[in-house]
């Protein structure tokens, strides 16, 4: 028998029925295979896209990527939040101090020049002569508020000519005269009082605190730019602290230590001006700009001015300590000029006729400090280039007594002096 002639079979009716039950019952076991392998393979695709966005999410985050819509756009929202925040606090620091800005304009009688003609031995020539004085704006400046009362803030070199008038414009187009009460003889800062009806109060700046500013701080100055663009707003950062300039403008020429440089715009005008902070607080006055450069301005620390307006309020002027003693500082160069054993500390010297070493009848002659002494300590402070003997002294009042260490030859002693008073 062949392959192919293989008998046909027929299936019988039972073989039938149970054909047909197995039939049903693989397709079940089929259909259930199909749902548990969908129900498998959905819980394992969850589990790889959860563990691999988790991994991909910490590896975009090690370096510095933004993965997915969402999280890039929260984390957008949140850093445009900040720069408009840094706006929105400019905008309110500037509505909140302008009331309190003043501008300052210097008035003066001035001559009157006439030109006539008369015959000379050359002809008719034109000739000049004074005919009356007229008042005339001479300059002008800047101040702020510092009480409700009408004192104001601002520049000594603003306030110089005591022949001169001073007239204060508000914010809001008042117009006032004021007077000087009193000029910082050290620093280039001075006091004015605006003359006023009674029952006239004036909106006041607050004063921050200088000492704890940092490089690269946001500030904002207000000032009368060019004598002419009152309430003018520039921004910009602290560049550097604790600079030493020498500051001229005609015949006024101070050396300043210690102070703000910035890079907000400072023009001529703004002198006297606020420096602010983004919370509205004066943490500097502007004084000076570099005339060969771009950007660069300096402003006097306010707590410099603190004590100014303190002692003006209790005592009606403004006072400084005094030793009375002429010194250089001392550095390597200065040490092995005037061959001395140290290279720190204050060389107490002679400035020849009407510059005496010691200050006659001062605390340094009462307390019996010579030429050539050298001052160590001033209250047990290290007088060095960064902490000099002006800014040291400066901590103090008059009639304070202090212990000096002095060297003398090679003898370090000690004096106690009680310091005198300095005025303008």
């Amino acid at each position: 028998m062949s392959l192919y002639d293989l008998p046909k079979f027929s299936f019988s009716g039972k073989f039938k029925k149970i054909l047909k039950e197995r039939n049903k019952s693989n397709i079940g076991i089929l259909a259930s295979a199909i749902f548990l392998s969908i129900v498998f393979g959905f819980l394992a695709g969850a589990v790889t896209s959860v563990f691999f966005y988790s991994q991909f999410n910490n590896y975009s985050t090690e370096i510095n990527l933004k993965p997915f819509p969402e999280i890039e756009q929260s984390e957008e929202a949140e850093s445009y939040q900040s720069q408009i925040s840094q706006e929105a606090a400019t905008i309110r620091t500037v509505k909140e101090s302008s009331p309190a800005v003043v501008s300052i304009v210097i008035s003066k009688d001035v001559p009157i020049i006439e030109e006539y003609l008369e015959v000379g031995p050359f002809g008719v020539e034109p000739k000049y002569r004074e005919k009356g004085t007229e008042k005339k704006e001479i300059g002008g400046g800047t101040g702020f508020i510092v009480s409700e009362d009408g004192l104001i803030l601002t520049n000594k070199h603003v306030v110089l000519d005591e022949e001169a008038d001073y007239t204060v414009f508000t914010n809001d187009g008042r117009k006032f005269p004021a007077k000087i009460l009193a000029i910082d003889p050290l620093e280039d800062l001075a006091v004015l009082k605006i003359e006023k009806e009674n029952n006239t109060f004036f909106p006041v700046l607050k004063l921050g605190n200088s000492d704890s500013l940092e490089i690269g701080q946001a500030v904002i100055a207000i000032g009368n730019a060019l004598a002419e663009f009152r309430n003018t707003v520039s921004t910009g950062v602290i560049s550097g602290l604790g600079r030493k300039i020498t500051a001229s403008g005609g015949s006024f020429i101070e050396t300043l230590e210690d102070v703000i440089q910035t890079d907000a715009a400072i023009n001529k005008g703004n002198s006297g001006g606020p420096l602010l902070n983004l919370k509205g607080e004066v943490i500097g006055i502007n004084t000076a700009m570099a005339i060969d450069a771009q950007s660069i301005g300096f402003a006097i620390p306010i707590n410099k001015a603190k004590k100014d307006i303190e002692q003006v309020k209790s005592i009606g002027k403004i006072v400084y300590p005094f030793l009375g003693i002429r010194y250089i500082l001392i550095n390597e160069n200065v040490k092995q000029e005037y061959g001395l054993l140290i290279d720190y500390g204050a060389l107490i010297v002679d400035g020849g006729p009407g510059n005496p070493a010691i200050w006659p009848d001062s605390a340094a002659e009462k307390g019996g400090l010579k030429e050539g002494d050298i001052l160590l300590e001033f209250n047990n402070e290290k007088i060095t280039f960064e902490n000099t003997l002006a800014k040291i002294i400066m901590k103090y009042n008059p009639g304070d007594e202090v212990v000096l260490k002095i060297l003398r030859g090679e003898q370090e002693i000690t004096i106690k002096v009680v310091l005198d008073e300095r005025s303008e």
